[in-house]
């Protein structure tokens, strides 16, 4: 099966594209961009996810990462390479996802911590891709930009509810 790119960035300006794929000067100017990018991806959670529920987190990770699939995709078409260091929404978009079921994660931890873990977490399985996430880097267009960061962040957040229900029961 063939997963489609989402056709409606091609009527964008290029300018809008590479702004939204790479978060203004943030993935073209700095230093580690994928580091920037789940840095402000931890701001997003704050401001607009951290009172949401569950349900409404999916929700809205769900349409983030449909956005982010249609326009990293058309960033990686605009600039003729795949996946490049630049785009760095799909970071942003993914960070959320360390941070599931928020309300557990920091009944026996200060959120500090909590945030800390899941940034670290998220940072390591995005850039060693391991339990056969690299393989989704190979979907097409925006999916293989995306799928990773999400799979590396749904793998942070199981490692962090695994780890705080075994400080529960056995710390």
């Amino acid at each position: 099966m063939r997963l489609p790119q989402p056709v409606w960035p091609r009527f964008l300006p290029t300018d809008t594209v590479l702004a939204c794929a790479t978060l203004g000067p943030i993935g073209r100017k700095l230093k580690a961009p994928g580091t920037w990018g789940s840095v402000a991806g931890l701001l997003y959670f704050t401001v607009v996810f951290y009172p949401m529920s569950l349900i409404g987190s999916l929700l809205l990770s769900a349409l983030g990462a449909y956005v982010a699939v249609a326009i990293c995709g058309e960033a990686e078409f605009r600039l003729g390479r795949r996946d490049p260091g630049e785009v760095i929404l799909d970071e942003f978009v993914a960070m959320p996802l360390c941070f599931l079921g928020w309300p557990l994660l920091v009944a026996s931890a200060p959120p500090w911590a909590v945030f800390l873990t899941g940034f670290a977490l998220f940072r390591l399985f995005d850039i060693t891709k391991p339990f056969g996430i690299n393989r989704l880097q190979g979907l097409p267009g925006g999916w293989g930009v995306v799928a990773d960061d999400v799979a590396a962040a749904l793998v942070s957040c199981g490692v962090m509810h695994l780890g705080q229900w075994a400080w529960v029961r056995f710390g």
